[in-house]
This record gives structure tokens, C-alpha cells and sequence, in this order.
């Protein structure tokens, strides 16, 4: 079915694909409501729902209840600061191959995978700001 147009989810999307530190909600709602002020945080929030279910972008849930959006929908794995929370992009080959090990004990369909990779990030182990 086809999604009418809308100027606030454009908005949204758009301030997403000129990010690349995977703002939350609130982030996205602060900075968008610039260029729309009358934009309400519950807007931004269904917007945001909308795009990731359509699989326009990705929404990151990574156990700390705040969920962060990523506009980058190619197979990807991120890196999560135990210091400073930042969330960056990895560049690494595919280790898709471990979804065969998974189904090897698994009586079941697997059919994905989500990965995150944690430590402390170059700016926390420097010392320097993020």
C-alpha cells in the first residue's frame, strides 16, 4: 500500500541520513523540531516506528530501553561504548556464517541475526572527548 506523503516524516528521514552517531528519539525530535517547530515528540516517535517497520531505517535496540535509529539499512554491525554509550558503525567482513552454526543446534527456522560489539571506544581510551 502506499504511504502518503508526509513533510514531517521527510524531515525525519532526512535529518537520519546526515547522521552517522544513531540519535534516539529525543535527539531527532530536538533537531528536527528546528526546521518544524509545531512537531510534537509523538509524531517523531510514530514517524520513526513507521520508517523502521517499512525498513526504511534501522531501529537499534540495545537493552538500555532507549531505542536508536540509523538510516543505513545495509547488513551492518555496531560497537557500543561501555563508557560514553556512543553507538558507531563497524567495518567488517560478513560473519553471517555463524547463522549455519546456530542452526546446526537448533530445531527450528533461524532465519537473522543481530550483533552488537562491546568495549570502550578510541575516544574513551584516549582520553578525548566524543
Amino acid at each position: 500500500m502506499a504511504l502518503k506523503y508526509s513533510k514531517q516524516r521527510e524531515m525525519i528521514k532526512e535529518f537520519l541520513m546526515s547522521r552517522h552517531d544513531h540519535p534516539t528519539a529525543d535527539i531527532v525530535y530536538q533537531n528536527v523540531r528546528q526546521q518544524i517547530p509545531h512537531i510534537s515528540l509523538g509524531t517523531v516517535y510514530r514517524n520513526l516506528t513507521l520508517l523502521a517497520d517499512r525498513g526504511e531505517i534501522q531501529r537499534l535496540r540495545l537493552g538500555d530501553g532507549t531505542d536508536r535509529f540509523d538510516a543505513d539499512t545495509s547488513p551492518h554491525y555496531h560497537f557500543i561504548c561501555n563508557e560514553c554509550s556512543c553507538v558507531q558503525d563497524l567495518s567488517m567482513d560478513s560473519i553471517d556464517g555463524i547463522l549455519d552454526t546456530a542452526r546446526q543446534h537448533f530445531d527450528g527456522q533461524i532465519t537473522g541475526h543481530m550483533t552488537y560489539f562491546y568495549g570502550i571506544c578510541g575516544n574513551c581510551a584516549h582520553g578525548t572527548d566524543s
